[in-house]
């Protein structure tokens, strides 16, 4: 996520919401009632988010070195870590955990965790200023604050057993979770000495470790999440029953933008199980004893729509107006020299137009919420990625003050991007839902898979046309690439983050290159449709890291360099941890050059979130479809936490991106209808088809950053690359035509 990106989010956070009061730094000890897992005496630490300053070398924003809201210690020596960031699935339970059990100097074994609950002002993303999860962002913002919070503890802890036992407290050591001081021979638990510990004066700067010293951080950890996924103990939205709960589902437009008219709920009604029929903003709901009969009801209604304003034009018409608009040149996003003057006194000029459809996110656990409204206050539960816009928009419909509305942050089935909704429809869905009911009571709204994949809030459509000149001598000397898509910050809370009317997510990753190019210029065209759109594991750069490492990969081949060798040479001086990733999935691939026989090699790289990601591909021709049978990672990600858990996101990444690039696409058919609705025409990669995938972490002191999205992007250029070594084919279009080669 770019620096504007995050200087954006945190403008249109401020201009949403009061600036918070001040927060005294303080302790909490409470007898257990809500936390399960936790027996006994709990200890809480708070801090403050107001008055952030910031950490040297500018970027992200460190509070005031104070314990957090974010450690549980139970009488039972169980240490629960309330986890800011949203779980679903790349890892934040776990990393968060192992960096407060590092300076906690607790044993893994004694570590839990729970989702923390909607609240600005203790849980707010310090990249962003706001409570959220997105951007890879978990670990990298978190780093120092939880390293702090967990130095904090251990302070107080070793303070109230130096107390309890009469000795000074440097002669108190804390390993692997018990309190020992070798004089006297006494040992404890964390445990005994919580309550004791909470009315201990606050450490304001407590140290942290040096890394030469750390025990957890850099080696591998099971994930804290494991068992209860496995067991099925692990508590999602669908999971979640309140009293008298009614299960809700919608029907929405069949065409974006279309506006309800009219309806004849009679039939619905009908249906045993169904309650009553209610029309809110986005469609019409139907509310039901259970889920079958919430779903017969729906499709028993009769509804009219009118169509004015929805977008009727199809995939291919969408394509060609984008190209058209690309074809113009769009809005100058960066400039270097003159790129017309040098492309017209190139030697020779290579073009290429790629096509990127629509796609859907696709997580196992489609959207789900469950509200529960009791007079003037409302309590939510479900897999919550942004509470700072979930919340109050969920009391602003209600009618409701915003410290009237809390949220139950719970574990996700994946998200991809999908919960991330700058636009909070779900909180405004369900807000909407519980209103309309017309008295208190509990109801969980359902998205289907069908009403997932047809609902929009998709990847944006994309055209890219791209440019080059070569001189006589195959040096590049000019380059040029213009992007058209639709913005997904324009016309929602985040549009405070486009700079100049620009919206960065659109097109990051085709700027800023540390490749030399000679002349160049980054061009955008803003395109406009009714179709919501949404940012897609690893935004701008699923698509960019295509256009940009294919086209380069042809211009290399027409100079007559090995993409290797030749990508390692355009690279600046500067660009030390680009070449160090590129050269590192070079040497685990053994690269020998790109076609080997009856198989293709391909690489390509990106850096994303602040992370550098270089892959190869190895791809053999199926009858003109490419079968992917090994790919090679080299990732730098600054310093690694959870090796197991940065590898996980590396093969997860890839195999996600793999199934774009081979099968996925949403299409909208003649009068804009969307034509896929399940995974049985919105196709995914099987498990039979994932390769074998070998990850190289390079080893570094730099701050961590992401790796939830940054092993998407290099994915599917690098196996195009592969596919056009083996079969002389360029890929100008996602996903694999088939019949290629």
């Amino acid at each position: 996520m770019t620096s504007q990106f995050i200087k954006g989010l945190q403008t249109a956070h401020a201009s949403q919401q009061p600036a918070p009061e001040p927060v005294a730094p303080r302790f909490i000890a409470t007898r257990r009632g809500v936390l399960a897992g936790i027996g006994g005496l709990t200890l809480a630490f708070a801090l403050p988010v107001p008055g952030l300053r910031a950490q040297e070398g500018g970027g992200i924003k460190v509070p005031p070195a104070t314990p957090n809201a974010f450690i549980r210690i139970g009488t039972d020596d169980t240490v629960t870590i309330l986890s800011k960031h949203l779980e679903m699935g790349q890892g934040p339970y776990t990393g968060l955990a192992t960096l407060i059990a590092e300076e906690l100097d607790a044993d893994w074994g004694q570590m839990r965790a729970m989702g923390a609950p909607a609240d600005d002002a203790l849980y707010a993303n310090l990249a962003f200023g706001a409570q959220g999860t997105g951007g890879s962002t978990a670990i990298a913002n978190s780093y120092m604050q939880m390293r702090k919070a967990g130095a904090a503890a251990r302070a107080m802890l070793v303070a109230a057993a130096a107390a309890d036992w009469g000795v000074p407290e440097a002669e108190i050591t804390v390993s692997k979770g018990v309190i020992a001081h070798a004089g006297s021979g006494k040992t404890s638990g964390f445990g005994a000495f919580a309550e004791k510990a909470a009315a201990l004066p606050v450490p304001q700067d407590p140290p942290v470790k040096d890394p030469a010293d750390f025990v957890l951080i850099g080696t591998d950890r099971p994930r804290l999440d494991t068992v209860a996924k496995s067991s099925g103990t692990a508590q999602f939205t669908m999971d979640v029953y309140r009293e008298g709960m009614l299960t809700v589902v919608v029907a929405h437009p069949p065409k974006f933008g279309a506006k309800l008219t009219g309806f004849d709920d009679t039939a619905a009604l009908k249906v045993p199980g169904v309650e009553m029929v209610r029309e809110i903003p986005s469609g019409i709901a139907v509310y039901a004893r259970n889920t079958y009969a919430a779903l017969k009801g729906r499709a028993a209604l009769s509804a009219d729509w009118d169509e004015t304003g929805a977008e009727t034009r199809s995939s291919r018409q969408l394509f060609e107006t984008f190209a058209s608009a690309a074809a113009k040149g769009g809005d100058t996003v960066e400039k270097e020299g003159e790129v017309e003057e040098a492309l017209t006194s190139a030697a020779e000029v290579l073009e290429a137009e790629i096509l990127f459809p629509f796609l859907a996110h696709a997580p196992m656990e489609p959207l789900d919420a469950v509200i529960e409204v009791k007079g003037d206050r409302a309590e939510m539960w479900y897999g919550c990625q942004f509470p700072t816009f979930d919340r109050p928009t969920a009391a602003k419909v209600l009618g409701l003050p915003v410290e009237n509305v809390s949220i139950n942050v719970l574990l996700a089935g994946g998200s991809f991007g999908r919960r991330a909704q700058g636009s909070a429809h779900i909180a405004a869905e369900a807000a909407a839902v519980a209103k309309a009911a017309g008295r208190d009571g509990a109801f969980k709204l359902v998205w289907t898979r069908e009403d997932d994949i047809k609902g929009g809030y998709y990847r944006p459509l994309t055209v890219h046309r791209l440019r080059a000149g070569l001189d006589a001598s195959g040096k590049i000397v000019g380059w040029e690439n213009v992007v058209a898509n639709q913005s997904i910050m324009a016309g929602t809370p985040m549009e405070a983050m486009m700079q100049n009317g620009m919206d960065p997510t659109s097109f990051e990753g085709s700027s800023g290159l540390p490749y030399d190019l000679g002349a160049k210029r980054i061009g955008w065209a803003q395109m406009q449709s009714p179709v919501p759109v949404l940012w897609w594991r690893s935004v701008g750069h699923t698509h960019t890291a295509f256009a940009v490492e294919t086209f380069l990969d042809e211009v290399l081949a027409k100079a007559g360099k090995d993409p290797v060798a030749g990508r390692l040479e355009l690279l600046k001086p500067e660009a030390t941890r680009e070449r160090a990733v590129i050269e590192k999935v070079a040497e685990i691939a053994d690269w020998k050059g790109p076609k080997q026989g009856d198989k293709g090699y391909g690489i390509a790289w990106a850096k994303s979130f602040g992370s550098y990601v270089a892959e190869i591909v190895e791809v053999e021709d199926r009858g003109g479809f490419p079968r992917v049978t090994r790919v090679w990672c080299a990732v730098d990600c600054g310093v690694a936490v959870n090796p197991n858990i940065i590898t996980a996101q590396m093969e997860g990444g890839i195999g996600y991106a793999l199934s774009a690039a081979l099968y996925s696409a949403i299409s909208l058919g003649e009068g804009g209808a969307v034509e896929q609705s399940n995974f049985d025409d919105y196709q995914m990669l099987r498990i039979h088809e994932m390769p074998k995938v070998e990850v190289a972490i390079i080893a570094s002191t730099e701050d961590p950053t992401g790796v939830g999205e940054p092993g998407v992007p290099a994915l599917a250029p690098a196996l195009a690359n592969a596919w056009r070594a083996l079969t002389g084919t360029p890929v100008r279009q996602l996903p694999f035509p088939r019949g290629l080669s």
